[in-house]
């Protein structure tokens, strides 16, 4: 097992990493002061590692409840969101009851703004499933639920007490969603961690392959970069913004497809492509660059051309991204491999010019 820590004064949690964590004792029993927990899952994965997670806490004298919600990124809402509370309420939870969020994504998202809103704040802890919920979701206290007009506009910053990162997860996730979660690992290696970059050039096959070693280092790696970002800039005032590449395009594309339709990293992957050809376009990179990074996402099996939504329907839903500020709208773009900036340079003509060069995709990701 290895450690992190999300250092935040008071506030600072650890992120443990390994395999077989879920059912290795002592590592939960510290952050759950009173002997009761409400665990937070869905139909795929609650079949797979609720009865282990259930059985690790109760040898160490901890009762858990459960709610199972439905699967999938469409069942994100405030309807979804209220079943988390009816459940918490019939089992008489209190405000130092622990939630639990066993899943991806979707689940920490959830279960953490629950946890933010019920009785005003209850302590949480994400135990993320998923590739994408492991190196990305589950370190960083977002946590939001959908809109019909835009993703995650609905939410609050609140910090879980611990993430217990399971490798071993991993080995039933689908191949569809290990590639989606590899979209914002080479993130990391794109915004700020060159030398991260070169190594999953090197080793890509191998975490496609699930090659236990590879795995452990790439969430290890991701998750100390977006520490480190979190740590500096816990309220996106500034640098964390930086983790939104290819965020803004491909926020809109999920928004206009219908959520579940893209999941998340392959969203993020042809997003990232139009932020790449954008910044070619304003010059900072050249076009070898832009075909590198084509290239990685290629080999990952992710898409580079996003839906053909249209230049005004993407222009629309992006006018709701959170990086909009002043009515202007902010995105994440290039200078090179490592090196991302926050800039509002680019024109509207340069901005569909992009979206048109990288949107002709009429399929689904």
């Amino acid at each position: 097992m290895e450690t992190l820590e999300v250092a935040l004064e008071e506030r600072s949690y650890p992120i443990h990493i390994g395999p077989g964590l879920l059912d290795q004792e002592g590592l939960l029993p510290p952050f759950i002061k009173q002997k009761k927990v409400m665990v937070v899952s869905n139909e795929t994965v609650a079949p797979l590692y609720l009865s282990r997670l259930c059985e690790n806490l109760a040898r160490g004298g901890i009762s858990a409840h459960s709610v199972i919600l439905p699967d999938g990124e469409r069942y994100k809402t405030w309807e979804t969101l209220n079943l988390i509370f009816d459940a918490l309420l019939t089992e008489r939870c209190e405000r130092n009851t622990v939630l639990i969020a066993l899943g991806g994504g979707v689940i920490g998202d959830m279960g953490g703004f629950a946890a933010a809103c019920y009785q005003r704040g209850m302590p949480f802890i994400q135990v993320p499933t998923t590739l994408l919920s492991q190196v990305d979701s589950s370190v960083g206290g977002k946590t939001a639920i959908n809109h019909p007009m835009g993703k995650n506009m609905i939410g609050a910053f609140y910090q879980p007490k611990l993430v217990l990162a399971d490798i071993s997860t991993l080995d039933t996730l689908p191949d569809r969603e290990l590639k989606a979660g590899l979209a914002e690992v080479i993130k990391y290696g794109l915004i700020r961690d060159p030398e991260f970059f070169d190594w999953l050039e090197v080793n890509l096959e191998k975490l496609l392959a699930r090659d236990q070693a590879a795995l452990v280092y790439a969430v290890r790696r991701s998750c100390a970069n977006k520490a480190e970002v979190v740590a500096a800039d816990e309220r996106e005032s500034g640098e964390r913004a930086l983790l939104n590449l290819g965020h803004t395009f491909g926020h809109a594309i999920e928004t206009g497809m219908g959520y579940g339709e893209w999941l998340h990293g392959e969203a993020v992957s042809a997003g990232t492509l139009i932020a790449a050809e954008l910044s070619r376009a304003l010059g900072w990179i050249e076009a070898a660059t832009v075909t590198r990074i084509e290239r990685i996402f290629v080999r990952a099996g992710l898409p580079v051309h996003g839906p053909a939504l249209g230049v005004e329907r993407y222009v629309a839903l992006m006018s709701h991204d959170k990086k909009v500020q002043d009515g202007k709208l902010r995105l994440v773009l290039l200078q090179g491999i490592g090196k991302a900036v926050v800039s509002d340079v680019a024109t509207p003509e340069q901005i569909a010019a992009a979206i048109t060069a990288r949107c002709t995709d009429t399929g689904t990701g």
